[in-house]
């Protein structure tokens, strides 16, 4: 059974579609935001009175402070429940995957590339290096190893090589 593949409007046409549908609920959930901040704020922080007298102003001074100190224990309160809950999130992430087992490493494919194909994925399009490799190569002249000039009777060069003196005299010879 084969399935009928969408075409490119169609596609198009539907993502539009869920695009619009989701603008709308984000516009909705962001006027319900503001609707749910002013609530608060009502509720919790009624308007300022500012009072007139030295002796009333320093009591709204020592009422603003109480609250400010329940509301910041309030926060360390959250604070470290917050950091409870996630620490033992980690705790648990750990827990499934060592009861997964271990990650089975995936079959790599081999891939054929070019040295310069290599270089340019390492090092990037920036860089335009070629490997010419027979470029970069020094050029080495040939020594030609002369023999010795006097090439006398090889003969007598064997005699004198031959026993222990002439062992003792290679070695003395080369140093």
């Amino acid at each position: 059974m084969s399935e009928k593949k969408m075409t490119s409007s169609r596609r198009h046409h539907l993502k539009s579609l869920v695009l619009g549908i989701a603008k709308g609920i984000m516009a909705k959930e962001v006027a319900q935001v503001k609707v749910d901040k002013e609530k608060y704020l009502s509720e919790n922080c009624p308007p300022l009175s500012m009072p007139g007298s030295i002796q009333e102003l320093q009591e709204l001074c020592k009422k603003l402070h109480q609250q400010i100190d329940s509301a910041d224990e309030e926060r360390y309160d959250l604070e470290s429940k917050v950091g409870k809950a996630s620490k033992e999130i980690e705790d648990l992430k750990i827990k499934v995957v060592d009861l997964q087992g271990k990650f089975k490493k995936p079959a790599l494919k081999k891939v054929r590339l070019s040295a310069d194909q290599m270089l340019q994925a390492l090092l990037g399009s920036k860089h335009k290096v070629s490997l010419d490799l027979r470029s970069n190569l020094k050029q080495v002249k040939k020594e030609v190893k002369e023999e010795a000039a006097d090439v006398g009777d090889w003969r007598k060069n064997v005699e004198d090589k031959a026993g222990m003196d002439g062992r003792k005299k290679m070695f003395e010879g080369e140093a």
